[in-house]
């Protein structure tokens, strides 16, 4: 967990405790639930021994990206509380997109239908904005540790987020639908 906790730091760029959000412990709890693979209250994580018993395929694999995601949750800054769901939750997809953690039938760049669609869809588009500016995503967290604003895409960026986006669209967003459309010529 030391590795995940650190590589967290890294991509966030908190090099020091004031920089870090003040977490005592980070705890992960392997509980028997439904409904989720793993979910994240606060310092604590549960992982869902029933998704991780029906896992089919490596395990171990599987385990680490969750805790990727899950334990982003516990390091990253959400504007305390005012920035919107799908865009935290994008951030720690993110996590697992760059750390080459992301699972088959992740969303292919392009994808989605909105900036903070949330998740897979939303971290390809902070993918697409670190792009523009290696850091973009640590600069945001560390924006985000105490409001949160879609002024803040302009003021790192230099653009609108609704900007951003449709440049993001123009860029990749046909790509999905042109292979779609030469597998179905080519059936």
């Amino acid at each position: 967990m030391e590795e995940i906790n650190n590589y967290i730091y890294k991509i966030f760029q908190q090099k020091t405790e004031s920089d870090r959000k003040p977490v005592k412990v980070a705890t992960v709890f392997i509980r028997q639930y439904d409904g989720a693979e793993a979910i994240t209250y606060g310092e604590t994580v549960n992982v869902s021994a029933l998704y991780l018993q029906g896992y089919q395929g490596n395990l171990k694999w599987e385990y680490t990206s969750l805790l990727h995601h899950e334990l982003t949750h516990v390091f990253q800054w959400d504007g305390e509380g005012q920035a919107q769901i799908g865009l935290v939750g994008g951030m720690a997809d993110y996590m697992i997109l760059a750390s080459n953690y992301y699972p088959e039938g992740f969303a292919s760049r392009g994808m989605g239908q909105r900036w903070d669609q949330g998740y897979d869809f939303t971290a390809r588009f902070l993918e697409y904005c670190e792009g523009l500016k290696p850091g973009f995503v640590a600069a945001l967290n560390k924006k985000m540790r105490h409001n949160f604003s879609e002024s803040f895409f302009v003021e790192l960026l230099g653009k609108p987020v609704a900007q951003l986006w449709s440049e993001y669209k123009a860029k990749y967003g046909n790509i999905h639908s042109t292979v779609l459309k030469k597998n179905k010529l080519n059936n």
